[in-house]
């Protein structure tokens, strides 16, 4: 059973239409008393980095999917919901987040990239194996929409790039059962429910 997040940002239903295609159910989680009986848990989310972690806060989710990544139990990210695996955002004005992945989230420099946001069809370029991308081979195209990116503070927490402007951006990264996608799966075809479909039967271990 896939438990998927629910802070009321983003459709959420897209993220649970692909969670049925790659073969798993899924129920929504809007406490921490709906993580009781959920295998694996996906955070997904568009909007603020503020606002998500604020709401995370009031449901008592923040504490409760820390001790869920705490317990080696499979967590994956989505969007603003990767940014949230984080030490800490910008957006907003500034917020603690879950720190799960040692790192900031910071706004793409104007200077630096063609446009804000980032919008479209990129490839990810995988840094290194992981049980997330089997059968995805590295460079496939994968849908980015994205204000703000993480930097980790491990180099190797990083397990895809994406080039933006001449310069490469985390575009998923990985630290023990705990995983984030900067790109939308959901949205990103066949190689997307793919990926979707190896966390949904991940056991967590790398």
């Amino acid at each position: 059973m896939i438990g998927i997040v629910d802070l009321d940002m983003g459709n959420l239903r897209s993220v649970a239409n692909a969670v049925a295609a790659a073969g798993g159910e899924s129920a929504w989680v809007r406490s921490p008393a709906d993580l009781e009986g959920v295998t694996h848990a996906i955070l997904p989310g568009v909007g603020s980095f503020r606002v998500a972690a604020e709401r995370l806060a009031a449901t008592g989710l923040h504490g409760a999917l820390r001790a869920w990544a705490t317990d080696g139990k499979p967590l994956l990210g989505i969007c603003l919901g990767m940014q949230l695996l984080a030490s800490y955002g910008e957006e907003g004005g500034g917020a603690e987040g879950l720190g799960l992945v040692a790192g900031r989230v910071v706004r793409f420099e104007e200077a630096r990239v063609p446009k804000i946001p980032h919008v479209g069809w990129n490839e990810a370029k995988l840094t290194r194996k992981h049980p997330l991308f089997e059968r995805v081979r590295s460079g496939v195209d994968f849908y980015h929409v994205h204000s703000f990116h993480v930097v980790t503070e491990r180099p190797e927490d990083v397990l895809a790039t994406v080039e933006y402007g001449g310069q490469d951006y985390a575009s998923a990264i990985a630290h023990g059962s705990v995983v984030g996608l900067q790109f939308h799966p959901e949205k990103s075809q066949s190689s997307g429910l793919r990926v979707v479909e190896n966390f949904c039967f991940w056991d967590g271990a790398c």
